[in-house]
């Protein structure tokens, strides 16, 4: 049983880093670049399909690192639990929570571009609201990640 709590551990730890490593990719590389496009169709088409992905993949992270630490916490024998494993496994869920924030605000806006009119100013300003927060996720789950690489560490795991 150790070996499989130290498992859990890992791949928690593991997946809160890479979701740490695609929130920073996106707000200081994908997103800012695709602000660059000389026309607001293409860059709104960009921004929706670079959300859907986005989201996706965040939303996989989290589940992932919120379960395999809240299972590593669980499965833990109670001498040995420590509640540095809920703590990230509670960042991991709020991390992804921004999705369901962020996605809320986001539907009232896309039913006018599937009309096909396209206004650059908007198309910018949901770029910059998706790049901050990814910026909040990004410093949330790094947080995290550092707590669990630490944590980890302090185990021996």
């Amino acid at each position: 049983m150790p070996t499989s709590i130290a498992l859990f551990k890992f791949v928690g730890t593991i997946s809160l880093g890479l979701l740490t490593g695609v929130s920073y990719t996106l707000s200081t590389q994908s997103l800012p670049s695709l602000l660059t496009l000389p026309s607001a169709k293409p860059a709104a088409y960009t921004l929706r399909q670079t959300a859907r992905l986005a989201t996706l993949h965040i939303t996989a992270l989290s589940t992932i690192s919120c379960l395999s630490l809240g299972l590593a916490f669980a499965l833990s024998p109670s001498r040995t639990r420590h509640p540095y494993l809920l703590w990230t496994s509670l960042i991991a869920a709020s991390s992804g929570a921004l999705n369901f924030a962020m996605d809320k605000s986001m539907r009232q806006r896309v039913v006018k571009d599937e009309v096909g009119e396209v206004n650059g100013e908007q198309v910018e300003k949901r770029a910059r609201d998706q790049q901050w927060i990814e910026f909040l996720r990004m410093g949330v789950s790094g947080a995290g990640f550092v707590m669990g690489v630490v944590g980890i560490w302090g185990d021996g795991a």
